[in-house]
């Protein structure tokens, strides 16, 4: 009969940014390592978690192990007989294995005939397994950071670290506690230091109790009694229904304080932070001096949001309120003295960002970067001074040349020399979120026009590669272009910088965020039209002038604009179709135009067809050169002749798009009527004839096709690779 698993793990608090990973992985790796002991799951199996547990649930799984049939294979049959009676090598493989002579079997195998014996092993009880499986479970979870505690498991790899100290461990099974022992080294123990058994008890709230001692251990029978139980104890199960309650708290909070959560301002970020810094979430509100409303609303939202996690009250009109409404993990006696409290801090806060704001602005943004020659950027690509001349350059070129908007590139170049300064002032320093954000904010304040403040406000972005990531057009306003120039100066600069000294992403390692640099860079260009007006087809090789970068840079490119575009929801078959060839002549604009047409015709016969008999044609025509003059009258069967009129009739089709960047969708229908004609061709054509005017003349039609179909995309890639001709 199946049965009920439940398995918690109790620790010390776990940092909010861990939580949803780790639950994740719980439940992956129970359900893998309950697989691993061929014990029956039903059902995937359900995770929750809070600061202070990880739970796995699984509704039932088998009550004993599934039977194991096992084929051992031994040595050769050539090598394990002789005259018909077993060698010492087949009388060993036997004894090895324990069977009668009799037994061995002779299995046929693609490398020969060789010995083998089968061999049923009965699954053994649930209960006898799952001590093995909670091993498993500890020692496949991953931390971003792991803890040494002096624990160890008696599994044969000793310590056991973890990413913060386990305190206790249920594991039920069908409602009996699974023995399980998680040891401390003898350095380690002594009477307040013991070793962690498995139990039925559970505890409660760290500070809150219905009756009794706050935290008192809590017995449990099964997951439903489990949950109940912790309900009761103040400790919400759920991460959904504490995101929820704190969401209709807050904006029950915030009209009572006649305002509403500045949801623009806060943004998902915190919303998904909290639920997992707090068990039983429970809403209060305090206030500030309306003095500190003279700040920036930058520099308030920052500190309360990123720094005290606090959430920002708006008026009807838009306007900050001397408002903050805090999360709390506990239901206070006298919220108005938390609240209090909380507000001490935060005016502390204020206070001295006041103070950086009003000591900033005593000179102008300017005088700051002389001081950026004392913040290094890299020890190989020198200060950020030198990279802000760079910048400054780079951003003048892009606009006037790249852009063609002469008229802007003073703008751009200010922008980009000052987009750096803001480093050097004391409000950056001491909020480091806001860089980037203070220079524009100076810069407004020192007077300069629209076109540079904004552009270095905004030069850091874009971060996320969606379409309705910042910024907007209505937020670049006069600037987009300015902007455009100077936030891919400035990212070009890093990314190139980084690469010609030999700093690259590995893995996961990324500490300069050149993945980040580079998805920006994608996004401004294939967005270009919609953020700037400008509507230019720009390639990596258009924008990248840096000479030495070797081929890894050109491959970490073409991998970004491919992510960025897989991210928007594009097939990654038809994404790599699209963005063919080397990355320097790739445009990202123009790829996203093409991948806006071709998933209509994929799944047509025709173009199937085409796609299927593509890498034929890619083959065959590998080795010719781009230039195919006049095949005048050498083709002679009515299916090649055929070709040359379909090829002659898309060619004209596929210029015009490409010319135009734009009718995508035409020339993929022409191309798609292609198809008939290129598989008749194959199926009645020798291409390569004996007559050698003959074999040329069909050699260039194909490449004529390969050009033609190149321009738009390599078809062949959308064709699952099982389905290639060669």
């Amino acid at each position: 009969m199946d049965r009920e698993l439940l398995l918690e793990i109790g620790t010390e608090e776990l940092p909010a940014s861990w939580l949803p990973g780790l639950t994740a992985q719980i439940g992956q790796a129970l359900e893998a390592k309950l697989k691993e002991a061929r014990l029956s799951i039903d059902e995937p199996v359900q995770t929750y978690s809070t600061p202070r547990r990880l739970i796995a649930h699984a509704v039932k799984i088998g009550e004993r192990q599934s039977d194991l049939e096992e084929l051992v294979m031994g040595p050769p049959v050539a090598a394990a007989f002789k005259d018909g009676a077993l060698t010492p090598a087949g009388a060993g493989f036997a004894k090895k294995q324990g069977v009668a002579d009799d037994q061995i079997e002779r299995i046929i195998t693609p490398k020969g005939e060789y010995l083998g014996v089968r061999k049923h092993q009965r699954g053994k009880a649930a209960s006898e397994v799952l001590p093995g499986v909670l091993a498993g479970v500890l020692r496949a979870i991953s931390f971003p950071k792991q803890m040494r505690w002096d624990a160890t498991l008696d599994d044969g790899k000793g310590e056991l670290p973890f990413g913060r100290p386990i305190r206790w461990v249920v594991y039920l099974y069908g409602g009996r506690v699974v023995p399980f022992i998680i040891g401390r080294s003898s350095a380690a123990r002594d009477s307040r230091v013991l070793d962690i058994s498995t139990g039925a008890h559970t505890y409660g709230h760290r500070f809150l109790t219905t009756s009794g001692r706050a935290g008192h251990a809590i017995k449990v029978q099964h997951f439903d009694d489990f949950r109940k139980r912790l309900a009761e104890n103040f400790v919400v199960l759920e991460r959904n229904e504490r995101h929820d309650r704190i969401g209709r708290e807050l904006d029950a909070e915030a009209r009572r304080r006649g305002g509403r959560i500045a949801r623009a301002l806060v943004g998902q970020g915190i919303l998904e932070e909290v639920p997992d810094l707090v068990e039983y979430p429970v809403v209060v509100s305090g206030t500030f001096a309306d003095e500190f409303l003279k700040l920036p609303a930058e520099v308030l939202t920052t500190t309360m949001i990123h720094h005290q996690h606090f959430f920002p009250v708006n008026s009807d009109q838009g306007q900050l309120l001397p408002v903050f409404l805090a999360v709390l993990n506990m239901q206070p006696e006298q919220p108005e003295v938390i609240a209090h409290n909380m507000g001490r801090v935060l005016t502390a806060r204020l206070r001295d960002a006041r103070f950086f704001f009003d000591a900033d602005r005593e000179q102008p943004l300017a005088a700051y970067t002389d001081r950026l020659g004392t913040v290094l950027f890299h020890k190989k690509l020198g200060s950020y001074q030198e990279k802000a001349i760079r910048v400054e350059a780079l951003a003048r070129w892009i606009c006037a040349e790249v852009f063609g908007r002469a008229d802007l590139a003073d703008h751009a170049a200010e922008a980009g020399r000052l987009c750096k300064a803001d480093l050097a002032t004391d409000m950056v320093r001491e909020l480091t979120e806001l860089q980037g954000t203070m220079g524009g904010i100076y810069a407004c304040e020192d007077g300069r026009p629209e076109e540079v403040w904004r552009a270095i406000y905004f030069h850091y972005l874009p971060v996320g590669v969606e379409t309705t990531a910042p910024p907007t057009t209505d937020q670049l306003g006069a600037a987009a272009i300015t902007w455009a120039a100077v936030a891919l100066a400035d990212k070009l600069d890093t990314v190139t910088g980084m690469f010609a000294v030999g700093e690259r992403p590995t893995g996961s390692r990324d500490p300069y965020g050149l993945r980040r640099a580079a998805q920006g860079i994608v996004r401004i260009l294939v967005d270009l039209p919609e953020l700037t007006g400008l509507d230019l087809r720009l390639t990596l090789g258009q924008l990248v002038k840096v000479a030495g970068l070797d081929d890894a840079f050109w491959t970490f490119m073409i991998d970004r604009i491919r992510f960025v575009l897989e991210q928007r929801g594009s097939d990654t078959r038809n994404v790599r179709a699209v963005t063919h060839g080397p990355a320097g002549d790739v445009s990202p604009l123009v790829a996203r135009r093409k991948l806006e047409t071709l998933p209509e015709f994929t799944e047509s016969p025709d173009f199937k067809q085409l796609a299927v008999l593509f890498k034929r044609v890619k083959n065959i025509a590998r080795n010719l050169d781009g230039a195919a003059p006049d095949l005048g009258g050498a083709l002679i069967e009515a299916s090649e002749l055929a070709l040359a009129v379909e090829v002659q009739r898309l060619q004209p089709v596929v210029s015009a798009a490409v010319l135009s960047g734009g009718g995508y969708r035409q020339a993929f229908a022409e191309a798609a009527k292609a198809g008939p004609a290129v598989a008749k061709f194959f199926d009645e054509v020798m291409v390569m004839a004996d007559d050698l005017q003959l074999r040329d003349a069909r050699l260039r039609l194909l490449k004529r096709l390969e050009g033609s179909i190149l321009q738009l995309a390599d078809v062949s890639e959308i064709v699952p690779e099982a389905d290639k001709q060669e």
